[in-house]
């Protein structure tokens, strides 16, 4: 929990704290003064009579009653004196700088869990251990620099890495981010980037709290919690990007080794961000322009004007715009025309607009106000002006600042000479500014914004299933695959369309299935996993004698325990399937089937429960999603039974969380049906 003394304490205890600004103690205490907290500051240290000019206490013990304890001593001593703080001086917030704790050894692991039952047993909060600290406007609990800009409606940044929270901040303030608060979460043994965030979204009030929240997250220890608080804070108007990393499998073990825990599987919170709507950053830069494009007016549209006076820029930054999936429509009216008659001879305004080494403030300011007030499908513009050191652009960037202010469509500042106009890029920043200093870097960032979908709803309406049948096939059920007939019953209590097909264990009962089906068949064995391996499936089986002759072959295959008959039919070959994973529990999946998902691997996944549009937008992401609209005379697949199926699933492994695995491979779509060819079902209860 975050008590009112970790965000505004009224006095704050060091304990450790030293004249010696090499170490952390003497740091944080350096900060603090630095920072002009308004409380009293307290010191303790049993070698000095006094530090950084301030009485220090020898022993805890001796401390008045204080608020807040920043504590980088020894882990050993760490237990006693929490305990003397948090039940004889009163204290409700803990820092621990310290390391030592459950990062390094069992013994440690223990001290950190004393420590935090002491503190919650006084209500108290935490942060760290093994952390660089806390700050935001009231005071800088850090032993770090640089200590950015405070700004209650600055970003938020929670970082699970203390050294990632300083280089994040580093890479932000040259652009002019600044921040409201830093929590360095350290070994998060009372409170992890999931119970912060729940902080921020059970106390969002917006006319105090910033809307733009950053995350650096090595493990995602609790999904449901970020899940939940994440796409709460976003509905209510708040804006998140995140890193996590680990997403290579050497990158994961990094993050293993780093964390002292097992990382999280990278397709399960890709999945859990998209459906929260947190936009995913891969690198600090990533995230600090995401950061400083949630800074500005929201994009409502596509369609970017790129007014330039170089020519070089634009082209860049309109390939990365158009790479993206953003528009940079081409401009052709009467009004362009005008436009053009007020700028230099050589100028163009077909966007990108073009107004030459040698254009004017003046000129600038034109060619906004046209793309504010005359140019309609403009959505937003993008301003790249720099200098060749020739003559300030004092005065072109005080425009740029104006009609920042008046416009109601959003104007990203590209100002890329961050030394030939470096006072004015300074000047520019001091009234509140932020800067894009690369374009391409900028135009990244605004595609991965606009097309990060929104959080789902809170209360996902599923279709109506057979939830007892389900739970009678279920419980029914021991640990390991499902058997045909039980496959057959959870697909039909699913309502997910399938195949006609008959299980037989004799030539006759083979016989009999294939005339009833109707030829051609299918044959394939029961029993062994991958069928075709084992040659273990015929195709277009057309008479009896074929039947009897492969019924023979087939039944004599290594763990074959009966034979499946089924209708020959045919379509685009589809997949879809779901996979439990820990802590995250079922991810959906869906693709082309057969042979293709091996070979392409082109597959999209989303988090149980699914709503309709989060399947169809599974679906609309593959890049195989021109097979399934039918090409080159090829019979498309109807998209919307494919999207039913998916929601099905969703909705079937949520009824059945002892569904360990599932494939239904393959599916076979066509214009008019989409059903289930093969499938099997993996039970772990």
């Amino acid at each position: 929990m975050i008590t009112e003394q970790l965000i505004n304490p009224r006095s704050i205890a060091v304990i450790g704290g030293s004249n010696t600004l090499g170490k952390a103690g003497g740091k944080v205490l350096y900060n603090l003064k630095d920072g002009h907290f308004k409380g009293n500051i307290y010191v303790v240290n049993p070698k000095e009579p006094e530090v950084q000019g301030l009485k220090a206490y020898a022993e805890v013990k001796d401390l008045p009653q204080v608020d807040l304890a920043i504590i980088a001593i020894a882990a050993k001593y760490c237990v006693e004196t929490v305990e003397i703080l948090a039940h004889q001086k009163d204290t409700k917030a803990f820092i621990i700088l310290s390391a030592g704790f459950s990062e390094e050894s069992e013994e440690g692991a223990k001290l950190e869990k004393q420590i935090v039952e002491i503190i919650n047993g006084v209500k108290g909060s935490l942060i760290g251990p093994n952390c660089i600290g806390f700050l935001n406007s009231n005071y800088s609990g850090v032993f770090t620099t640089p200590i950015p800009k405070l700004d209650p409606m600055g970003c938020d940044l929670i970082s699970g890495s203390g050294a990632t929270a300083v280089f994040i901040m580093e890479a932000g303030m040259p652009k002019g981010l600044t921040f409201s608060s830093v929590y360095s979460v350290g070994n998060s043994a009372q409170m992890g980037v999931e119970e912060v965030l729940k902080f921020m979204d059970e106390n969002f009030d917006p006319a105090k709290n910033t809307s733009v929240k950053l995350l650096y997250i090595e493990n995602v220890k609790k999904p449901d919690m970020l899940l939940k608080h994440a796409s709460s804070l976003i509905r209510k108007g708040c804006r998140i990007a995140a890193i996590k990393s680990g997403s290579s499998d050497a990158g994961s073990r990094a993050a293993s080794s780093h964390t002292g825990a097992l990382a999280s599987p990278d397709a399960a919170v890709e999945s859990l961000f998209r459906k929260a709507g947190i936009v995913r950053c891969y690198n600090r830069e990533e995230l600090t322009t995401v950061a400083s494009v949630f800074m500005h007016k929201k994009l409502e549209g596509k369609n970017i004007a790129i007014i330039t006076h170089a020519g070089g820029p634009a082209v860049m930054l309109t390939d990365a715009l158009s790479n993206g999936g953003l528009n940079v429509p081409h401009i052709e009216s009467p009004k362009s025309k005008e436009l053009l008659e007020n700028l230099f001879a050589g100028s163009s305004v077909a966007n990108p607009i073009d107004f030459l080494a040698t254009g004017t403030a003046e000129q600038l300011g034109r060619i906004i106000d046209y793309c504010e007030n005359d140019f309609s499908e403009i959505d937003a513009m993008i301003v790249i002006f720099g200098s060749p050191g020739l003559f300030d652009v004092f005065d072109v960037y005080k425009l740029l600042d104006q009609k920042m202010k008046s416009c109601k469509k959003p104007i990203f500042p590209v100002l890329p000479s961050i030394i030939n106009a470096g006072k004015e890029i300074e000047d520019f920043l001091s009234h509140g500014r932020i800067n894009f200093p690369e374009e391409c870097a900028l135009g990244n960032a605004l595609s991965k914004i606009y097309f990060t979908p929104h959080p789902a709803p809170e209360k996902i309406e599923l279709p109506i299933i057979d939830n007892e049948k389900i739970r009678k096939v279920v419980d029914a059920a021991g640990n390991g695959y499902l058997s045909p007939e039980g496959v057959q019953s959870l697909l039909d209590a699913a309502g997910i369309p399938r195949a006609g097909e008959m299980v037989v264990t004799t030539k006759d009962g083979a016989l009999l299935a294939a005339k009833k089906l109707g030829f051609p068949v299918v044959m394939k064995v029961v029993g062994p996993v991958h069928k075709s391996d084992v040659g273990g499936v015929v195709l277009n089986v057309k008479d009896e004698d074929t039947v009897g002759k492969e019924f023979e072959r087939m039944i004599k295959i290594k763990d074959t325990t009966a034979i499946l008959i089924q209708q020959m039919l045919s379509g685009t070959e589809l997949f879809a399937g779901a996979k439990r994973e820990e802590k995250f529990g079922h991810m959906i999946l869906c693709g082309l089937g057969g042979i293709f998902i091996e070979v392409l691997k082109d597959v999209n996944s989303g988090l149980a429960p699914l709503t309709k549009e989060e399947a169809s937008k599974m679906i609309k992401s593959l890049k195989s999603y021109k097979i399934i609209q039918g090409v080159r005379g090829q019979e498309g697949v109807n998209e919307e039974i494919f999207t039913d199926i998916i929601v099905r699933l969703s909705a079937l492994v949520t009824v059945a969380p002892e569904i360990f695995e599932m494939d239904i491979n393959p599916l076979l779509g066509r214009k008019d049906r989409v059903f289930a060819v093969d499938a099997r079902i993996r039970i772990e209860k």
